[in-house]
């Protein structure tokens, strides 16, 4: 199917995916697990998940293999690739000729993804919790239509419960809502997904990262916190990707949807098909939510007499994950996470 595994479309922690073709010359993504990575708890949880679901948001699964040790799923090919190709400004995208996608296309992409968490968390005979909306994980076809992939980290759960329990935190950080980390923080339920996918389309927007430790100016190492101040002033968003004034709106329609998306109370994120409905609706109807409490996350003085433990230790956690030296001074304290 792969020609021995010729032609390799991307690889992360799970394995490699290597492009295919069936008999009746239909492409094919095939996604080879590590065999030294998983005891099959992740393969099996993917299949689980993703066959219960038939959404033109979510990509398809053709097929899988399950030969001792030997894992392998098959997917509908997406002749566009990952999301993440398309938005981070780096050199590897301009070396490739990556477009840089217009404002339209990317609304379309908020709301496709934003249409296929829907339908996981309202949708199916069971809710299904992603866990992992990122870039790295909407795949887009020819057309630019977005697909969410990758159920390994997914939790099914009736559809008339809204939390769920699990032991420790899941998903990648920058993404990770804060009660996924910290259990003070709310519940984990499907509005841990919201978060997830409001972080994704603030990345979107800015052609960015949201912590970049690397930019000149302090203000700007976390993004929202910059595009907030800017939206909060109404000033201009001056963003790469704007070029007129639809553009300008459709952006700050999307920023202000994603801004109620990662409050920092899961009670205060709307619902995914509130979301929907944002996304599609006039600009001039949603009102600016306040500034989520975790905003800013670096370069800054910890003020122990302010500052809660809890947000201490969310904060170092994501401190410790954007720094090559992997440790922080908390209260004066050297804390060591991992």
């Amino acid at each position: 199917m792969t020609n021995c595994f010729q032609e390799k479309l991307g690889q992360g922690g799970y394995g490699s995916v290597f492009k295919g073709k069936l008999h009746d010359e239909c492409l094919v993504a095939v996604k080879v697990l590590n065999e030294t990575k998983s005891n099959g708890e992740e393969f099996l949880n993917e299949v689980a998940s993703i066959s219960k679901t038939s959404h033109v948001n979510i990509v398809t699964l053709l097929g899988l293999c399950f030969e001792g040790p030997k894992k392998a799923l098959v997917y509908e090919f997406m002749a566009n690739g990952s999301l993440e190709k398309f938005i981070f400004e780096n050199e590897a995208n301009l070396l490739n000729g990556n477009l840089q996608l217009s404002c339209e296309i990317l609304h379309q992409i908020a709301v496709g993804v934003a249409r296929g968490l829907e339908y996981l968390h309202r949708g199916c005979n069971a809710r299904i919790l992603h866990f992992d909306i990122k870039p790295h994980n909407i795949l887009l076809d020819e057309n630019f239509c977005p697909k969410i992939s990758d159920f390994g980290l997914a939790k099914i759960c009736p559809r008339n419960e809204s939390a769920v329990s699990m032991w420790g935190a899941r998903g990648t950080i920058r993404y990770i809502a804060p009660e996924v980390i910290s259990r003070n923080f709310g519940v984990v339920s499907h509005k841990s997904d919201v978060y997830s996918f409001g972080m994704m389309v603030l990345e979107m927007i800015g052609g960015r990262r949201n912590v970049n430790v690397n930019v000149n100016n302090t203000s700007e190492i976390y993004f929202p916190h910059w595009i907030y101040k800017r939206l909060e002033f109404n000033e201009d968003l001056a963003l790469r990707s704007i070029r007129n004034e639809t553009d300008q709106e459709r952006i700050r329609q999307m920023f202000i949807t994603s801004s109620w998306c990662i409050q920092t109370n899961p009670s205060n994120r709307p619902v995914m098909n509130k979301v929907v409905e944002m996304l599609e609706g006039r600009v001039g109807t949603l009102q600016v939510p306040p500034k989520p409490y975790l905003s800013s996350p670096s370069r800054i003085v910890l003020d122990s007499a302010i500052i809660t433990k809890d947000f201490q230790c969310f904060l170092a956690f994501i401190l410790w994950w954007t720094s090559p030296r992997k440790c922080y001074n908390v209260k004066k304290k050297q804390t060591k996470l991992g």
